[in-house]
C-alpha cells in the first residue's frame, strides 16, 4: 500500500520530467487549462442553479465524476493545443535552449501539483468513491501527513475570490505572449 501524498510527490516528478521534454510553452497552457477547469467547476457550482442543485442531490460520488471529467477534458485539450499544425507552424512551443527545459521542468511539476492535487481535493471531497483507494488514516503518521497536505492542494487554495483573478492573469498572459 502506498500513501497518497507519496503517490502525488511521484505525479510530480514525472510530470516534471514530461515538461523537461516538451517545453515551458506547452507546459503553461496545461497549467492554464487546469485553472481553467477549476474556475469552471467554481462557477457552475456556485452561479447556475439547475448545475448546483442537481449535483448537490446527486451525491458526492456523481460530483466527483462531473468535476474530474471537466478536469480532464480541459487537461486533455491543454495538452493537444500545441499540436495543432497551424499552431505548432508558428514556433513558439520551440524548445531550443537549456533554460526551455528548466523552465519546461519547473512548469512540469506545477502541472502535476495542479493536475493530481485537484483530482486528490475532489476525491476527498467525496469521501474517495472508489474502494481500491483509501482514505488516509489519522491515526498513522503518513495519514497525517497526508490530511495536512490537504490543505495546500489547488482548488482549496483557489477559491473565490483568487481563482477569478487567477483566470484573469492566465488570459492576460496568453493574449500577451501567444497571440
Amino acid at each position: 500500500m502506498i500513501s497518497l501524498n507519496v503517490f502525488f510527490y511521484m505525479f510530480v516528478i514525472l510530470f516534471a520530467l514530461i515538461g523537461a521534454m516538451r517545453g515551458w510553452a506547452r507546459e503553461l497552457i496545461v497549467s492554464f487549462s487546469v485553472i481553467l477547469a477549476i474556475f469552471i467547476n467554481t462557477v457552475l457550482e456556485t452561479f447556475v442553479p439547475f448545475v448546483r442543485d442537481i449535483l448537490t442531490n446527486s451525491g458526492p460520488a456523481n460530483l466527483f465524476w462531473v468535476r474530474v471529467g471537466i478536469l480532464s477534458a480541459l487537461v486533455f485539450f491543454g495538452y493537444q493545443t500545441p499540436n495543432i499544425p497551424k499552431l505548432a507552424a508558428t514556433g513558439r512551443f520551440a524548445r531550443e535552449h537549456l533554460q526551455d527545459i528548466l523552465l519546461g521542468f519547473f512548469f512540469g511539476a506545477i502541472n502535476g501539483y495542479l493536475i493530481w492535487g485537484t483530482a486528490w481535493h475532489y476525491m476527498h471531497v467525496a469521501n474517495y468513491p472508489w474502494t481500491a483507494i483509501l482514505p488516509p488514516d489519522p491515526n498513522t503518521a503518513a495519514g497525517q501527513a497526508s490530511l495536512s497536505m490537504l490543505r495546500y492542494l489547488p482548488p482549496a487554495l483557489l477559491t473565490p475570490p483568487i481563482i477569478y483573478i487567477a483566470i484573469a492573469l492566465a488570459f492576460v498572459f496568453v493574449l500577451v505572449v501567444f497571440i
